[in-house]
């Protein structure tokens, strides 16, 4: 890294509030303040090249926070939701069909009427352009790669990473020197795993009093089908088949507007096998019957992945500490059985804007906001999450079919008579704990892809519009270089390179020229900042850091 002692001093920037993410948190939240008081400054700092670039949902979107933050939305010609859910199906796949589920036996918190399918990308795009019109300073390509402190430890802002910076960590000739924003108060809404989020949550022991954080992957392909097989606002949700019943996952279709569709895959990162592939799955998944009938003679147009937080009510920590907040997916806001999370990032969003006014009308500044942490599980987010509460650990437990379930009658319980007989579940091991030994399995192989239904990661990656800066320090650290092949190869067959959905691991073997033994390679290029390797890594080695601002993947319409 470059010696800081040789670097020009931060230009700094004052702020009241400073938001790290321009995604459906940050930005209802900066909305919210200019809403109550227009004289407040907020500025948005945004590490994708634009907003929404880094946005990746199903997605089947629950309108109740837009409909708080700014209720004449859908009077809104550019409105970015325009298709509401006109069927939702339910189904248990297995190798060669299956079964629908009755949706009177569905809990009502499952019933998807009255909700809308689209892209949580041009929501967030459609958030950005009604902030600026309040007078929100909106920064994207610049990556918040440092937490600024002040003298009693409180939170002060954040700084964004240096450009130009070499893969030797010397300056280049187009080295540009970091920002300093500094706010009253700063909001971190990184979504799942943040990389700042994550030093806060160490600095300030805020999981000390919850479970661990559970999370899972999602991956996602947007497909133009044929007309004749379109069936606008159909909402399709699945689980079994190509899973087996031990490992937790589930899939969606969701027919969008002009012809498009959403095809999409989540893979519980707390499964055993390491020889388990989560892109290979869903890969698999898109030949079954039931779904290639409505992809075949379609085209395949954008590919992403994303970790999601699953650890629900349990799992969120306290979200509070001098000088700042955590909301939306960094707060770990995501209703699991429903798979949707964006209605609570905007409402928690709302909540701590509300928060940030009263105290900054009092004069307060860089203190808790203390009503935010006391005031969350009491509001529509709490009741979200507590109803559903044990759907996750009693699926973990006692695995697919006999967990669903459980989950199923524990979330009638919970929304007929307000209790659960379970009471609340606790989740256990984190999910970097919970793969077995190479020996201890049996290896899953995978089908070649057709290049039809089924694609390799290559052209994958190439659809995710992924691009970094070569030149630059690499973004995925390990702690101990030594690790991937002296602990992970053996034991665990070095999972990263697998559980990674664009092929950014590699073990390399020697061959007749090179009489080394096998390497370990990042192709860091490759990285579309889904943070899967952060949590899933058994040995907990790589650190997933911000890379120079405006790299990564830039998702169309996902």
């Amino acid at each position: 890294m470059v010696e800081t002692a040789a670097l020009p001093e931060r230009e700094a920037m004052d702020y009241d509030v400073v938001i790290v993410g321009a995604g459906p948190a940050g930005l209802a939240a900066a909305i919210r303040l200019k809403q109550t008081d227009p004289d407040t400054t907020v500025v948005v700092v945004e590490k994708g090249s634009e907003v929404g670039a880094h946005i990746l949902s199903g997605a089947v979107i629950d309108p109740t926070g837009l409909d708080m933050l700014l209720p004449d939305w859908r009077s809104d010609p550019d409105r970015p939701l325009k298709q509401d859910v006109t069927a939702d199906k339910f189904y248990l796949l297995g190798p060669m069909g299956g079964v629908r589920l009755p949706n009177f036996l569905m809990p009502k918190l499952m019933n998807n009427h009255g909700n809308f399918v689209g892209s949580l990308g041009n929501v967030a795009r459609w958030l950005g352009t009604q902030a600026e019109a309040l007078g929100v300073e909106i920064y994207p390509g610049f990556a918040a790669s440092e937490v600024l402190y002040g003298e009693n430890g409180e939170v002060c802002g954040v700084a964004t990473g240096d450009m130009g910076v070499g893969r030797d960590g010397a300056p280049k000739d187009s080295f540009t020197r970091g920002m300093e924003l500094r706010g009253k108060y700063t909001l971190f809404a990184e979504g799942a795993r943040g990389s700042l989020t994550k030093t806060l949550l160490a600095r300030f022991d805020l999981a000390k009093d919850c479970e661990p954080q559970k999370f899972g992957i999602g991956l996602k392909e947007l497909w133009q089908i044929d007309p004749a097989k379109h069936r606008p606002g159909l909402v399709q949700h699945s689980f079994g088949w190509p899973l087996d019943n031990s490992t937790g996952g589930g899939s969606f279709l969701y027919h969008l507007e002009d012809g498009l569709v959403s095809v999409g895959f989540v893979v519980h990162l707390n499964y055993l096998n390491p020889t388990l592939s989560p892109f290979d799955e869903f890969q698999r998944f898109k030949t079954h019957p039931q779904v290639a009938e409505t992809l075949t003679g379609g085209k395949r147009l954008a590919y992403g992945a994303r970790a999601i937080t699953e650890g629900g009510w349990q799992s969120v920590p306290k979200l509070t500490f001098p000088g700042g907040a955590l909301i939306g997916c960094a707060a770990g806001f995501v209703n699991v059985p429903r798979i949707k999370g964006s209605h609570n990032a905007v409402l928690s969003g709302i909540q701590a804007a509300d928060e940030a006014i009263l105290a900054l009308k009092a004069g307060r500044s860089h203190d808790e906001l203390a009503g935010y942490e006391a005031g969350w599980r009491t509001s529509a987010i709490g009741h979200d999450l507590k109803k559903v509460r044990n759907v996750k650990p009693l699926w973990s437990r006692f695995g697919t079919l006999l967990g669903i379930s459980l989950g199923g009658l524990d979330m009638w319980t919970n929304s007929l008579f307000g209790f659960s007989p379970f009471g609340t579940l606790g989740h256990g091991k984190p999910d970097y704990a919970s793969l077995k030994k190479l020996a201890d399995v049996k290896p899953i192989t995978y089908p070649k892809p057709d290049g039809k239904l089924s694609f390799d990661k290559p052209s994958s990656v190439f659809l995710s519009n992924t691009n970094h800066e070569e030149d630059q320090p690499v973004h995925l650290q390990l702690k101990d270089p030594s690790i991937p092949i002296a602990r992970n190869l053996p034991e665990y067959g070095e999972p990263a390179r697998l559980y990674c959905p664009v092929g950014v691991y590699e073990v390399v073997y020697a061959d007749d020229v090179q009489k080394t033994g096998p390497r370990f390679v990042i192709n860091a290029q490759n990285c579309i900042h889904c943070k899967t390797c952060d949590i899933k890594d058994p040995s907990q080695n790589i650190n997933w850091v911000t890379p120079e601002g405006g790299g990564g993947p830039n998702y169309p319409n996902m």
